[in-house]
């Protein structure tokens, strides 16, 4: 019996975790930012299936972007979103750090557009599993 793996692409869902770090003193103001963002994405993106905040229990410095996208095509209409772009200027002025990690397969294009923000970026390719997204 030959055991049939599903194939993840540029067209299945994938897991991204963006984790910040906020300058002492910044953290109401960065709430701010994000809770800002966070609406205007909702409005915009319908492709952004998840999308929160997280802050950190043992650090109130450090929060998570929490986010699950449809397919590449929603992470690309991301990253061209103005309220990103404006979130990411907000985010220079008030953060220390942003790590980026993304959990599932994603295409050339998206690994391409990813490497092109110039943030550290790890990806996690699926080698087996399943999505009911």
């Amino acid at each position: 019996m030959e055991l049939t793996m599903p194939t993840f692409d540029a067209s299945t869902p994938f897991i991204l975790i963006a984790r910040i770090q906020v300058k002492p003193g910044k953290v109401q103001e960065y709430l701010e930012l994000a809770s800002k963002t966070d609406a205007a994405v909702e409005a915009s993106e319908p492709g952004m299936l998840h999308h929160t905040f997280d802050q950190d229990p043992e650090n109130p410095l450090c929060f998570t972007w929490s986010e699950v996208y449809k397919n590449d095509a929603a992470f690309l209409a991301h990253l061209t979103n103005p309220p990103v772009g404006a979130y990411l200027q907000g985010h220079a002025q008030l953060g220390d750090g942003f790590t980026v990690e993304v959990y599932g397969t994603v295409g050339q294009k998206c690994k391409d557009a990813m490497d092109a923000t110039g943030l550290p970026i790890k990806i996690f390719e699926t080698k087996c599993g399943y999505s009911r997204l």
